[in-house]
């Protein structure tokens, strides 16, 4: 079987100077000549040349011309020309340097040296596109093998928070579900341009994946106060909010053995900061509007959400309506006004993806199917409730 053999295309008004390059290369490539740019134009309709060997002095279309023509489509502009002319001055030389030509020579040429140097463009040309196959080959290696490290660190969260909700039993569900609605929280702040400078410069999955462990230093939290049957004492309440530093605690000393922190830096802000309160009555640290950072309200008005609608031991879930109405009203007293006015301006997504979450039966109040929709006991336990949602979830 006869080997493949690159196409060189000779392009000269002169048919002495074709026939002369023809012969010149014939031996090794397989040569087309022609002896105008249009015709080469005709030609390239048809064929995908190695080379082109382009004279500059033609009539009607010279050299310059068919070269800015080749630059300016795809399917030609990475073709490597070479430029022969009988012109010596160095300003010509230049131009066609600039116009992106590869290489020069000047006529009568040396047939060997024509050889000599398509041979060597040649080869560069081949060069350079196996190093492009190369570099797309382990940019897809590497693509693949992060997203193998991302699934496994989505794997690890997951199974560590799981692990928390193994313990905490009233909160079934819970972690999934602020999860889906942080993300669909940010793709309307996203939309809307709200914050959306920070958070463009973000790894958004990373901050959705890691928000699974905003919870985590429930882990430290004992039995008798995680899964206690009505309200916490104060002192129990307090030892509650602890469930904050002690999940900051565990993804620090998480992170002094890792090797990537990036998520566990998003992990270790919202396990501190998804109770603090915009008028600095939260906890830890009791911060205050943009102190908080943006992870920790982001996080809060979801966790709240999710706190209100879902049905708890010690109260019944309140109706989409009623916590939204509940969230309203701490606008600027818990919630960041500007998440908060994204997060009410698109109240019937969120309350569309709860009756989804319902229907499938997902978390303990979910399961139990009990919801309230108005009236007196709503009214009676709204007060009491917020501050025991926000507790609990």
């Amino acid at each position: 079987m006869e080997n493949h053999r690159d196409l060189v295309v000779i392009v000269d008004d002169d048919i002495t100077n074709l026939a002369v390059a023809k012969n010149a290369l014939s031996g090794q490539y397989n040569v087309v000549t022609v002896p105008s740019g249009e015709k080469l134009f005709t030609l390239l309709d048809k064929v995908s040349p190695t080379m082109l060997v382009l004279d500059i002095e033609m009539p009607d279309m010279d050299g310059y011309s068919v070269m800015k023509i080749l630059k300016s489509e795809e399917k030609t502009a990475q073709i490597p020309v070479l430029f022969l002319t009988a012109k010596i001055d160095p300003e010509s030389e230049i131009r066609g340097l600039n116009l992106g030509a590869v290489d020069y020579i000047t006529k009568p040429f040396s047939r060997e040296l024509l050889l000599r140097r398509i041979d060597t463009h040649i080869t560069l040309e081949k060069q350079r596109k196996e190093l492009i196959r190369n570099n797309l080959s382990l940019q897809d290696e590497v693509e693949k093998k992060t997203r193998k490290v991302l699934e496994l660190q989505s794997t690890i969260l997951k199974t560590v928070a799981e692990l928390v909700e193994c313990r905490d039993i009233v909160t079934g569900g819970h972690i999934e579900r602020t999860q889906h609605y942080l993300r669909m929280l940010v793709h309307f702040l996203l939309k809307s341009g709200i914050y959306a400078k920070e958070l463009q410069s973000w790894d958004i999955e990373l901050l959705i994946i890691s928000s699974q462990l905003h919870d985590v230093g429930k882990i430290s939290i004992r039995d008798g106060i995680l899964i206690k049957q009505g309200k916490l004492t104060d002192e129990e309440f307090q030892e509650m909010k602890l469930h904050t530093l002690y999940g900051v605690d565990i993804i620090r000393r998480i992170e002094r053995s890792a090797s990537d922190n990036e998520f566990l830096h998003f992990a270790e802000v919202m396990a501190g900061a998804h109770h603090e309160k915009w008028n600095g009555s939260g906890y830890p640290y009791g911060l205050k509007g943009e102190e908080i950072p943006l992870q920790g309200r982001l996080m809060s008005i979801v966790d709240v959400y999710d706190a209100l609608t879902d049905e708890r031991p010690y109260k019944k879930a309140f109706s989409h309506a009623k916590s939204i109405e509940i969230i309203d009203k701490e606008v600027g007293m818990h919630f960041d006004p500007r998440i908060a006015g994204v997060f009410l301006a698109h109240e019937k997504d969120f309350g569309a993806n709860l009756v989804k979450s319902r229907l499938s039966g997902s978390g303990y109040g979910m399961r139990r199917q009990s919801v309230i929709q108005s009236g007196a006991e709503s009214a009676r336990l709204c007060e009491y409730d917020f501050e025991k949602a926000d507790e609990a979830s």
